[in-house]
C-alpha cells in the first residue's frame, strides 16, 4: 500500500440486497425489527418501505475494502453518519454502491473515503476508514 495518491480509487463495488438477504442479517444480528421484513409495519410508522438495517449497510461498505487491504487487522477506526434509508423492494431488492477512495495520507495512516450510494442518493455520510498502510 505504499505510492497512495489522494482521490485515487482503491475498491469499488456493487451490491444487490433482497429480502432474503435482510432475514438473513436478521438471524446473524439478532435485529429482528419488522420494518425490516414487513412492508405494513414500515409503512404503519412513516417509512418507504421495507429497510435495510443500518449496520448491515455499514458493513457492506468497509467489507469492500477487505481485498485491497489484504488484512482486516490494518483497519484503525471506522465512522458513518447514516443519512438516508436503503429500502429494499420485495420484487427488485436494492443495489448499493460503494467507491472508496484516498482521502488523505500520513505517515502510518491514510483515510479511505467511502461513497454509498443507492437509487443515486447517498446513504451513507461522512463514510471514513482509517487504515494502517506500514507493513
Amino acid at each position: 500500500m505504499t505510492g497512495l495518491e489522494v482521490g485515487a480509487v482503491v475498491a469499488e463495488r456493487t451490491v444487490h440486497l433482497t429480502r432474503q438477504s435482510l432475514v438473513r442479517y436478521a438471524g446473524a444480528s439478532g435485529d429482528f425489527n419488522p420494518i425490516h421484513f414487513r412492508d405494513d409495519v414500515a409503512t404503519r410508522v412513516g417509512l418507504p418501505g421495507v429497510l435495510a438495517h443500518g449496520m448491515l449497510t455499514m458493513g457492506l461498505a468497509v467489507e469492500t475494502l477487505v481485498p485491497w487491504l489484504g488484512d482486516t487487522g490494518r483497519i484503525l477506526e471506522y465512522g458513518v453518519r447514516f443519512t438516508r434509508p436503503v429500502v429494499v423492494h420485495a420484487e427488485d431488492g436494492a443495489d448499493v454502491s460503494v467507491v472508496a477512495k484516498v482521502g488523505a495520507v500520513d505517515a502510518d495512516a491514510a483515510r479511505i473515503d467511502l461513497t454509498v450510494t443507492h437509487a443515486d442518493t447517498t446513504v451513507l455520510g461522512k463514510a471514513q476508514v482509517r487504515v494502517r498502510v506500514d507493513g
